[in-house]
């Protein structure tokens, strides 16, 4: 048997991040979700309701499917982590929702307008996330493994986040310039859309999804060659792995950094998928972009997220993982302040003349530094989670991490449907996101940067 060297083993657990980083890139934030918002609005306008009415309650109906698909993996994620810890088999996992991601994503060519229906969209769309989401929670896990070093562990999990957002960068690039059309009918580097893809019924669009279940189906290869489950000295079964789950939900009150960090991370992290989520909707509904101008503030967004990922991560090497987080979620909150404050007439209530594009180029400033402090925060938090997490149940620990993710997963989207649905309104409808981003950072006070292992 060939030896798998530690650095195959990195480079394996980097490739986890490069194949499924489009399902948010491609599916969730720039492509997918503006076009289920473009077409579900379609659908409403021809039903009676106005342009405006239309828009909001599809960035509604989207916020209401995000958020049954996010109190599912909410209830399982800790289940499922401390079974994976109890019985040391984690691989399995990982397969079995490596096939859900792929079915969701590839089910997702059937959305065509003239027979789009909004909750087999939102069925398809959910089962790959939960694919998606699920087999993160594994494959972070690995994380401490991979050096005896723990000071180590910030610099790969940015250079982790930094290969995936490059790979979502090349996904994306791939997208818009071989497949989706622009108004001319021609994708962006002047081709027709591969395969013969009819503008018309949107298959060059649609395409998206085969394209993210094929992406991953290649780019998950090293991962399943170069990383394996380490022996545990006494496998247990899946009631003991509940008891222990039990045990440790009872222990935390007295791990008062741990329950800090799962309830700051629960709010900014769900604040930021928030601003990912709604993103693509809110260019498209308030700016009036095409997708094609969305594929492109995408590109600039994931390579700033790569940039100041691989950033990030040498800095939470050097200092930690509680400054970089502090310092992102300050930035964020800025950014969404904002989004908040663009129309293509003003900003911040001031009257802008006629035709200026400076609301478009703030967007775009916007996007960058959602990706570069989204990003860096992302890798910063999956390491302070290695600090805080019991060493000996990692995977239970990324579980309730996942747990505290999606317990109020549900939040972000379901208050901006709340408020897009109230004031009529996707602008408005994006408040939400200030709020739980001050929340998450009042919250990292009780945190302590080294964790605290008593219970």
């Amino acid at each position: 048997m060939v030896r798998i060297t530690d650095k195959k083993r990195i480079w394996g657990w980097y490739f986890f991040d490069w194949a499924s980083q489009p399902y948010n890139t491609l599916m969730l934030t720039f492509i997918f979700g503006p076009y289920f918002a473009q077409t579900a609005t379609q659908e409403l306008i021809a039903a009676g309701l106005s342009d405006s009415a239309a828009k909001a309650q599809a960035q509604a109906y989207w916020g209401y499917g995000l958020t049954v698909t996010g109190v599912l993996i909410a209830c399982l994620a800790p289940v499922l982590g401390a079974v994976a810890d109890s019985t040391g088999r984690r691989l399995p996992w990982i397969w079995f929702f490596s096939v859900l991601y792929v079915f969701g994503a590839g089910a997702l060519w059937w959305t065509a307008p003239g027979s789009f229906s909004v909750l087999w969209a939102l069925v398809f769309f959910g089962v790959g996330m939960i694919g998606m989401e699920f087999a993160t929670i594994f494959t972070n896990s690995y994380l401490p493994e991979l050096t005896q070093h723990p000071q180590e562990r910030g610099r790969l999990s940015g250079s982790g986040w930094a290969f995936g957002y490059v790979g979502g960068v090349v996904a994306l690039v791939v997208m818009i310039a071989l497949f989706q059309a622009t108004p001319s009918g021609k994708t962006m580097i002047g081709l027709d859309p591969l395969f013969g893809l009819d503008p018309a019924t949107k298959a060059d669009t649609r395409i998206v999804g085969p394209l993210t279940a094929l992406w991953y189906v290649v780019f998950i290869i090293p991962f399943f060659l170069y990383v394996r489950d380490a022996k545990i000295p006494q496998p247990t079964g899946t009631v003991a792995a509940l008891k222990d789950l039990g045990r440790t939900l009872r222990a935390l009150p007295r791990r008062p950094s741990l329950l800090a960090y799962l309830g700051s991370s629960m709010f900014y992290r769900d604040a930021l998928n928030g601003m990912y989520t709604f993103g693509g909707i809110y260019a498209l509904g308030v700016l009036n972009w095409s997708i094609i101008d969305i594929g492109i503030f995408g590109i600039l967004a994931a390579v700033s997220g790569a940039v100041f990922c691989w950033v990030g991560g040498r800095v939470d090497r050097a200092i930690g993982p509680m400054p970089v987080i502090v310092v992102c979620c300050g930035v964020l909150i800025v950014t969404a302040c904002l989004i908040i404050s663009l129309t293509p007439q003003s900003i911040m209530g001031i009257a802008l003349p006629p035709g200026s594009a400076l609301p478009d180029i703030l967007f775009y400033v916007a996007g960058a530094m959602i990706g570069a402090a989204g990003g860096a925060l992302q890798a910063s938090s999956r390491n302070m989670l290695t600090l805080q997490g019991n060493p000996r149940r990692m995977t239970e620990s990324f579980g309730l991490y996942a747990l505290s993710g999606k317990a109020t997963s549900f939040l972000a989207p379901a208050l901006i449907a709340l408020a897009s649905d109230i004031t009529g309104s996707q602008r408005m409808g994006i408040t939400p996101v200030v709020g739980l981003f001050a929340l998450g950072l009042v919250l990292l006070i009780w945190v302590k940067p080294q964790g605290d292992h008593t219970g």
